[in-house]
């Protein structure tokens, strides 16, 4: 053995306790504010139905009516790739898995629609026929796996009316056996923090009043106002909203229309890609970043309905959209008609598809402390891990071919995607 180094120091132990103890606060609000991803399933898209439409059938319905319009419009695998662009080598695996998803699993995320477009007379009938339902869906197996309300937002005209469908809506799916695991809730339109602050303490209330377990009820923070980007104070408003909801918030959902609207954008250019939405956006972003907070993309109105040449069009701008927003790690958005599916599920596809050999080989290099032409950190190993994740969750990627390529089973892949905050910082030093 070759001779041991000697090594000196200056400080005594009592300094490096002093800086530990003064940064004491520090580290438990970096432990509180950014715990990291959850490490749950992120559905790849949310789907708004009215609640005096929404019904037993609603589920399987825009799964068929997808289907239909890729038997009308693309029967088969060539004629999709060349609407869309898809390469020689994707075009029959994309195809055959965006069909399989729609007979399987056709709505990840399903949100019945007590806000906009909602025209019952009869709200308290409508709310508790969606509880009654979305139990009886989960029970039977055939609910999408998350599931749940957007109810009217906290702001005077409505707040009561919102409140009291919250109530009804919670109230029915206790009586008909229980939360269930998928279920989501969604405040729009917030504006100021302290409306977030008051929808906590409905929750607390109900929680309270039905013997649940503290902070059991999540919620999504629906973005649609200038105000929740920058407030007044030129704060970041969203920001301060993720601190007022108290560990509660659960993701960041963009509303294209409606947050275009407010800055006086005119409807012909009201889109996802304008840079008025970009910029939201990358606010919201670094706003949720660590938090365990998820930011979801908006929508496109342009339908896919018609004649087979508009219906091509409206897929390529939605498969591009798609596309953009995935390239800027937004991995959930909206979609508006059930012909919009077949293009989420093919764009979210490729994503994976493309990118699934070279990311498997890269995390499998760095698990295996094996040399190659990329040297990776552990944040890389935890971005390589997730993206491996999200792409088996949505059907993009099959475990067993993960597991070949990699090395790693499914609880190896979860461990680098979400290491302690401490393991990350120890190891890129």
């Amino acid at each position: 053995m070759g001779q041991q180094e000697k090594v000196s120091t200056s400080l005594a132990g009592a300094v490096s306790e002093g800086i530990s103890a003064s940064l004491a606060a520090v580290d438990a609000e970096l432990d509180r504010r950014y715990p990291g991803d959850p490490g749950t399933r992120q559905p790849v898209h949310t789907v708004y139905v009215p609640g005096n439409v929404f019904d037993a059938g609603t589920v399987r319905s825009w799964g068929d009516q997808a289907l239909a319009a890729l038997d009308e419009h693309a029967p088969d695998a060539a004629s999709f790739a060349a609407v869309l662009g898809l390469s020689d080598d994707l075009a029959e695996d994309v195809y055959g898995r965006v069909r399989a998803k729609l007979e399987r699993e056709p709505i990840e995320d399903l949100r019945v629609d007590f806000e906009d477009g909602y025209g019952g007379d009869d709200e308290d009938r409508d709310a508790a026929r969606a509880a009654r339902l979305i139990s009886e869906a989960y029970a039977k197996g055939t609910a999408a796996p998350y599931t749940g309300i957007r109810m009217k937002c906290m702001e005077a005209a409505v707040r009561d009316r919102g409140i009291r469908t919250t109530d009804v809506f919670l109230t029915g799916l206790l009586e008909h056996g229980g939360l269930p695991e998928g279920l989501v809730l969604t405040l729009p339109k917030v504006t100021y923090p302290e409306q977030v602050t008051a929808f906590v303490r409905l929750l607390e209330a109900f929680e309270k009043a039905h013997g649940l377990d503290a902070g059991r009820l999540g919620f999504e923070i629906q973005i649609e106002t200038s105000q929740a980007i920058l407030a007044a104070d030129g704060t970041a408003a969203v920001a301060r909203m993720i601190g007022a909801a108290e560990g509660r918030a659960t993701g960041l959902h963009y509303g294209t229309f409606d947050y275009s609207a407010c800055l006086g954008v005119s409807a012909a250019y009201q889109a996802s890609d304008h840079p008025a939405a970009d910029h939201a956006k990358a606010i919201m972003q670094v706003a949720a970043a660590g938090t365990g907070v998820r930011v979801s993309d908006g929508s496109t109105n342009v339908l896919p309905v018609g004649s087979t040449a508009h219906v091509h069009e409206a897929w390529r701008l939605h498969y591009g959209l798609t596309r953009r927003a995935l390239a800027r790690a937004y991995y959930q958005g909206w979609d508006m008609h059930p012909g919009h599916i077949p293009t989420r599920y093919a764009a979210v596809f490729a994503f994976y598809r493309e990118g699934f050999e070279t990311a498997a080989k890269r995390l499998s290099a760095y698990a295996n402390h094996a040399g190659g032409d990329v040297m990776d950190e552990p944040a890389t190993a935890k971005a390589l891990s997730s993206y491996l994740l999200r792409g088996i969750d949505c059907g993009a990627l099959d475990t067993a071919e993960v597991d070949a390529l990699t090395g790693l089973t499914r609880a190896d892949l979860d461990r680098f995607a979400a290491p302690r905050r401490g393991d990350l910082t120890a190891s890129a030093e």
